[in-house]
């Protein structure tokens, strides 16, 4: 695993936790006061939006390949831009402070109006930043995946994720032992590694291998040449 993308991908899992995790508790507190006769539509959507990205990244942060999280991030993204777009229509452009005094009603009687449309700014604005944070997260997906594939990792939709090296750097290697380094097995070129260059081996016999990666995500050529020449 490369430290830098780990990193960051921890950052962008942790920073939605907690944004949909105030959204879900925000919509729990307005279905225990609604449900079912009011707001029921609204409050059911954003109940089960903020606790399907809990629970879809819960199952991705350890077991995910690229050709899983590109569409997971991409569908949570589309969620929650409509969750963003709905609250917008509910809240419109009021002003919380111009609503003092005045009540909203709700099953079991009424709630201040003012507190109600802070809860609903609350979801608004948190909603809104999952979905650009799920546009930068795909972005950037996309183009280190890409970079991985430039480095010859033509298969690198059906890899580990965390198999991705950051803007810049070659991949590590996924360790699946604990506390043990994982190295290639034989006849693997890592991508990146002796990218453009060509990579000498000196079996016994008198003779080398030249190995040279091959160019857009093409095989490599294995040449057997006499040492003398090498």
């Amino acid at each position: 695993m490369t430290v830098r993308f780990a990193n960051h991908r921890l950052a962008f899992y942790v920073a939605v936790f907690v944004l949909s995790g105030t959204v879900l508790g925000v919509s729990a507190y307005f279905a225990s006061i609604f449900l079912p006769g009011l707001h029921a539509d609204f409050t059911i959507f954003s109940l089960i939006i903020s606790a399907l990205t809990i629970f879809s990244l819960l199952l991705t942060l350890q077991w995910a390949q690229p050709r899983t999280e590109v569409p997971l991030v991409f569908i949570l993204g589309a969620l929650w831009l409509a969750m963003g777009a709905w609250s917008t229509d509910v809240i419109g452009n009021t002003q919380c402070d111009t609503l003092g005094g005045a009540r909203t009603p709700t099953k079991n009687g009424d709630i201040s109006a003012q507190a109600y449309c802070r809860e609903v700014k609350v979801v608004q604005a948190f909603s809104w930043m999952v979905f650009v944070l799920f546009v930068f997260w795909f972005i950037i997906m996309i183009q280190l995946i890409n970079q991985a594939q430039r480095f010859g990792r033509w298969r690198i939709w059906e890899e580990p994720i965390r198999e991705l090296g950051w803007f810049g750097e070659m991949p590590g290697y996924y360790n699946q032992h604990n506390g043990a380094a994982a190295y290639p097995q034989a006849g693997y070129i890592p991508y990146g590694y002796g990218y453009g260059y060509p990579m000498v081996q000196q079996p016994q016999g008198g003779q080398s291998i030249i190995i040279q990666p091959g160019s857009n995500g093409q095989p490599a050529t294995v040449t057997t040449v006499p040492m003398s020449s090498v």
